[in-house]
């Protein structure tokens, strides 16, 4: 059993010296319950999973000597409603894993733990069947069964007590050894007593496991970003809510159920930003979203010229009626005129000469916005409090959904606490961290509840690059606490690979970002390819970040249609609907990414082909998975081309394929046996 030290774990006492340590040790558990899972950190953090979707958990158990053994996962809610389900040893049996499926339905807190005990009566047929096939007298082993069998009436009652009753009766009435054999050997009995087990060295697990049980949209969405500002066809003319409306039908048409915005509160004056991030301002400029707070207002206000708060919430419906839900930004971070720096000084650091240091992230500056100090002697607890309010008073709203920019530069406690707090009243919160940052870092924010997160997805290009960052999306510790949401751009990055490689680069990054994860996500003018940058930088010249920018999203040359088709094929596809279980397969060009994801009855195979070279065709030949079907080499698999609806035979398990940037860099197939 686990003894390391867990806030929900017992310390160990037969380590005491003397007669202490005596009693300690006849006592302790005779059965070890190790390596349990899904766990993360001994149970200090909670596993994630999906309402209504199997997980598996497992663990190794074992004790002296050779008897059955028995075990079971009990598993509640924070409700207290739950069960209890049967373990099962786990071929080959040496190693002593025990597994079983459980399926939490509500969304919220879940904990399971692990019991496990000696089965006497299980121990008791398996040595009985073994001596009647081998004809050795069981006249002794037949009296020790019905002895366990009466035990077991008497700590019965109901119709489990008359069901035991029965079968001592088909016992005393067996006519001879080969009756009263069958008696104790049969299935029913079996039932029966495993439900009256006494359950002797009963034990265990030593920790008790959380689960957090999300709602689907935290492992598989497409989420969309815009600006409302720019919903405008004049750029001197700031868009509303109301101007958003009209992009609703085009927005849910290419398949997205997301709808993110910016920060949609009280731009401020102070050192506003101009056009292309340049510290002068002109009159007309309207400033960077993220510099929160105004003499209107701030995190909890709606900027004046996007609308009303009747405005917003009408959207909020409008945008539910198309099948979607509204995202909101929650940026820590203020503008120099936000109300909270003159009603609430002291959660601030402020400098020698009176001043307040801008914020940066070299070679980054932002010298129109100004940071909180989290523990600052007047901001515990009152500031704390206060962005929970914030937070709730969106959710009360009607916002279900929060990006949070730069999480990893804020206080890992204030997101536990948060989290909790906010989930303990309504658990469909979901919160996507916007964290480019260590490796630890990221995965520790998922751990502390974060239920998904932006990856170095944006970065990885080459098979080698995503062949490896994949499979670690799908091991332990990041498939139990990091969900990645693969999104392709955003307003702060304009990634390399886009600069340059043309439409054909957008189609691969979208595939790529579509079929890896059942999260992904795109920034408005992806899909007008549109990826001029800041001369060697990761940005886009003209950024919307600091001006009004509209958009003809029908200009010619767009991929609208292959987004279209990319999220449909997600949503009629299991397969797809999460970045697990992905599997690679051989195809002989390094500059070719083969890979598939299947559901565990095989109903539901896709295979994804795609070239990561936007500028030549790519071909060579590629290895089917037949063996997953349990077929040779030889065997035949129906095809459907997704994209395209063909449907061809496959025969034998070594193929060819070329795909052409020009016209598409990528294939996409839905595969089964040919029966």
């Amino acid at each position: 059993m686990t003894t390391s030290a867990s806030p929900n774990q017992i310390p160990n006492p037969i380590s005491s010296p003397g007669d202490d340590g005596l009693q300690a040790a006849t006592r302790s558990p005779r059965i070890a319950i190790e390596a349990v899972q899904p766990s993360l950190e001994l149970g200090r953090f909670a596993a994630k999973t999906i309402a209504g979707q199997p997980i598996t958990v497992s663990a190794v158990i074992f004790a002296d000597g050779h008897d059955v053994l028995a075990a079971e996962v009990v598993w509640r809610d924070d409700r207290g409603q739950g069960g209890r389900e049967a373990m099962h040893l786990v071929h080959p049996p040496g190693k002593d894993i025990w597994d079983a499926v459980i399926t939490p339905t509500r969304i919220g807190r879940h904990t399971f733990v692990i019991e496990a005990w000696w089965d006497v009566f299980a121990t008791y047929r398996d040595e009985l069947f073994k001596k009647h096939q081998a004809g050795v007298p069981v006249e002794l082993e037949l009296e020790e069964g019905r002895r366990l069998v009466a035990a077991a009436v008497e700590r019965s009652e109901g119709e489990l007590r008359q069901a035991l009753e029965s079968v001592l009766e088909r016992f005393q009435a067996g006519a001879n050894e080969g009756e009263r054999v069958g008696a104790l050997l049969d299935a029913r009995t079996a039932r029966w007593m495993h439900a009256a087990d006494a359950r002797p060295h009963l034990a265990r697990s030593e920790a008790i496991y959380p689960l957090e049980v999300e709602r689907r949209a935290a492992q598989f969405a497409s989420w969309y970003e815009l600006f409302p500002r720019s919903e405008t066809e004049d750029p001197r003319r700031h868009g509303t809510f109301n101007d958003v409306h009209k992009r609703l039908p085009m927005i849910r048409d290419m398949g997205f159920d997301v709808l993110y915005f910016p920060p949609i509160h009280p731009v401020g004056h102070a050192h506003r930003k101009g056009r292309n991030n340049t510290l002068q301002a002109g009159p007309d400029d309207p400033g960077s979203p993220y510099a929160i707070g105004s003499p209107e207002g701030g995190h909890e206000a709606i900027h004046p010229e996007l609308g009303t708060r009747e405005d917003f919430r009408h959207l909020i419906k409008a945008a539910a009626d198309h099948g979607m839900e509204i995202a909101l930004d929650f940026a820590i971070q203020c503008s120099p005129d936000h109300p909270w720096l003159s009603e609430h000084p002291g959660w601030f650091s402020w400098r020698p000469d009176g001043s307040i240091r801008y914020a940066e992230n070299p070679p980054k500056k932002y010298q129109d916005i100004v940071n909180v100090d989290f523990y600052a002697e007047d901001a515990v607890p009152s500031l704390w409090a206060t962005l929970r309010d914030v937070v709730q008073g969106w959710v009360d709203e009607g916002v279900k959904i929060f990006r949070v920019d730069n999480p990893h530069t804020k206080p890992l406690p204030f997101w536990e606490w948060l989290f909790a707090d906010i989930r303990g009243r309504d658990p469909d919160v979901l919160f996507l961290a916007e964290a480019f940052t260590r490796p630890a870092m990221m995965k520790r924010l998922g751990k502390i509840g974060f239920n998904m997160s932006y990856t170095y997805f944006t970065w990885r290009n080459t098979k080698a690059e995503l062949t490896e960052y994949l499979t670690e999306l799908n091991e332990s510790p990041m498939r139990e606490c990091y969900r990645p949401n693969f999104f392709v751009n955003t307003p702060d990055i304009n990634p390399y690979f886009l600069q340059s490689s043309g439409r054909p680069g957008f189609l691969i990054r979208a595939a790529l970002a579509t079929m890896g994860s059942g999260l992904w996500g795109m920034y408005s003018g992806f899909e007008l390819c549109e990826g001029e940058p800041v001369p060697g930088k990761e940005e886009y010249l003209d950024s919307e970040k600091y001006q009004i920018k509209p958009r003809d999203y029908t200009a010619p040359g767009n991929i609208c249609y292959e987004i279209t088709q990319l999220n449909r094929i997600r949503r009629e596809n299991p397969a797809l609907q999460t970045h697990l279980g992905v599997s690679f397969y051989p195809v002989h060009n390094e500059r070719v990414l083969f890979f598939g994801k299947r559901t565990d009855d095989l109903d539901n195979v896709v295979l994804v082909m795609i070239s990561l070279d936007p500028f030549e065709a790519q071909e060579g030949p590629f290895e089917l998975p037949l063996w997953a079907f349990g077929l040779g080499d030889e065997a035949a698999l129906h095809v459907e081309d997704l994209m395209s609806g063909h449907r061809w035979t496959w025969h034998g398990k070594w193929q060819s394929m070329r795909l052409e940037p020009w016209h598409l860099p990528f294939a996409i197939w839905r595969i089964h046996p040919v029966r």
